[in-house]
């Protein structure tokens, strides 16, 4: 059985939760902590290093132990040297070992993230007990935002809801497949704040004389609790029951896709200019670096940020899903907000299927129908890959100094009957950064990463794993080469180096989870000596 298979038998679904959990901490641990110690050993004549058969053995740094992995993209089968062998570990070793490395690494000790941790591999397990009584969507978009069985390939719990029992959180989660009304609450008119266009939001239902229309994530108000408790007393706010539709959520948990964005309205294949919407809701949870809430600072800005961004994107190759506007309640302006975004109707080619990038690096079992997987010409779908994902984010660079967020949940690839990549559609204004706010250096920076380190790297180290005689290098570099009137560029194409993110470290030490911090990753991208500005 793949030791990461997304729909195992109940009686490993333990064994597959630990796979699930341990490969994205060990990513974590042997990039940020680690060191090689040791040729890989074991494996087929011919097999690649790290692959998924070779067994690597990594010195860790704040200890000096040696540490081993079978495997390099998703390391499987940890096991540390004693002095009677080579040791298994189990996922809360694991653990244990990663806590002591960085008490010795970093010099303070934390108790919160081991925590994380483990509740993010009780999630997992959760998630695929779920998912094995939960009928796989036809819709293969919504397949593809809700495959995310093992999540950020480099956090160190990237499934963790939070802490609290998987029944507040399952009926919510996109990983199990589900999908649910939201909440309509009436907010008295006096009581509004809003910005841009939110007109969408009165299509999901009608509100009395008086009062506006504000939807609310059924999770959200069981996060917020006892707070509105006054403001459902006095009248500033009123329970209006549910939409009548459904809605599913997408990978990024807070934000759900709505079908249609009203009773009344019409059904549009995904391409036409259609009713569809997402909206993006507050959650005082936990997920990954940040607590998910829609904070008053990132709101207020928003509209400035979404139309540079629409702006960058006028005549682009690739779309922009713009976050329109938002609406909240003055009382509760973070707990309460909620934030209109496009839906794809009209961003995608008539005849494409949208599939969220992420969900190209999952394995078979978690997102059935992976084109990434079914390409029989792997050197051109690759090369339609960069074509679409590359010129859209250098040009919103260079050209209007928008720094893209576009790293591989915000990158959706619109792909052909045959599942080649012809476009791709950005979405997140939270996430982006505009010139002067940043510095030019720290906005390429963050380029850098977004786009070449998660999503690129993870791409090409996917593809070439099911089609091992693939070198995806020479496509990037010549892609790049392509951009070469961008500074920037020839630098990348020499740099012996990649700015690698440390979300351990980050989470350990306890920084802003806006705090980037960057280690130096080897640049497989980089040129050959000899062939620089060419």
């Amino acid at each position: 059985m793949d030791p990461v298979d997304a729909n195992p038998p109940r009686d490993s679904i333990g064994a597959v939760a630990d796979a699930h959990a341990a490969a994205p901490l060990l990513n974590c641990l042997l990039r940020e902590a680690g060191e090689s110690a040791r040729a890989p050993e074991g494996g087929p004549d011919g097999e690649p290093a790290g692959s998924s058969g070779v067994t690597v053995v990594h010195r860790l740094r704040g200890s000096g132990r040696l540490l081993r992995v079978r495997g390099s993209r998703r390391p499987t089968h940890p096991e540390v040297r004693t002095e009677g062998g080579w040791h298994a570990l189990t996922h809360t070793d694991l653990v244990k070992l990663v806590a002591e490395e960085l008490r010795a690494l970093a010099g303070l000790a934390n108790s919160e993230l081991p925590a994380e941790m483990l509740d993010s591999r009780e999630a997992v397990a959760a998630l695929l007990a779920r998912r094995a009584h939960a009928p796989v969507p036809e819709d293969p978009y919504r397949r593809s935002e809700q495959s995310l069985i093992t999540g950020h390939p480099y956090h160190p719990a990237p499934k963790a809801r939070g802490g609290g029992p998987a029944t507040a959180w399952l009926p919510y989660a996109p990983e199990a497949y589900v999908r649910f009304p939201l909440t309509l609450l009436g907010v008295r008119e006096d009581a509004v704040v809003e910005e841009g266009d939110t007109t969408a939001l009165d299509t999901l239902g009608s509100a009395p004389p008086g009062y506006r229309l504000l939807p609310a994530h059924p999770w959200q108000l069981d996060l917020v609790g006892d707070e509105l408790t006054e403001a459902f007393a006095d009248g500033r706010l009123v329970r209006l029951g549910r939409t009548r539709g459904e809605t599913w959520p997408t990978a990024a948990i807070r934000t759900v896709y709505v079908p249609e964005a009203g009773p009344e309205a019409v059904p549009e294949a995904v391409g036409g200019p259609g009713s569809d919407l997402f909206l993006k809701f507050s959650l005082d949870v936990r997920i990954t670096n940040d607590i998910r809430r829609l904070w008053r600072h990132d709101l207020l800005r928003l509209r400035r940020t979404d139309r540079a961004v629409t702006g960058a994107f006028a005549g682009s190759p690739g779309a922009w899903l713009s976050d329109r506007g938002y609406r909240t309640a003055a009382f509760a302006f973070e707990e309460l907000a909620v934030l209109v975004r496009d839906g794809l109707g009209g961003h995608v080619p008539p005849g494409t299927t949208p599939v969220l990038a992420a969900a190209l690096t999952e394995s078979a079992g978690a997102f059935p129908g992976n084109p990434l997987l079914r390409a029989t010409d792997p050197e051109a779908w690759w090369d339609a890959y960069l074509r679409a994902v590359v010129p859209p984010a250098l040009a919103a660079f260079h050209g209007h100094g928008v720094v893209l967020e576009a790293h591989l949940q915000n990158t959706v690839v619109a792909c052909d009957a045959s599942g080649t990549p012809v476009q791709v559609v950005y979405r997140d204004a939270e996430g982006v950064k505009l010139l002067p706010d940043v510095t030019r250096a720290a906005g390429w920076e963050r380029l850098v990463y977004c786009l070449f380190v998660n999503n690129l790297l993870e791409i090409a180290a996917a593809l070439t794993e099911h089609h091992p005689a693939l070198d995806p290098r020479p496509a990037v570099r010549r892609e790049l080469e392509r951009h070469g009137h961008v500074p920037e560029v020839a630098d990348l194409l020499d740099s012996p180096t990649l700015p690698g993110k440390t979300n351990l470290l980050l989470r350990w030490t306890g920084a802003d989870g806006a705090a980037a911090r960057y280690l130096p990753l080897p640049n497989p991208f980089r040129r050959p000596p000899g062939r620089g500005g060419r």
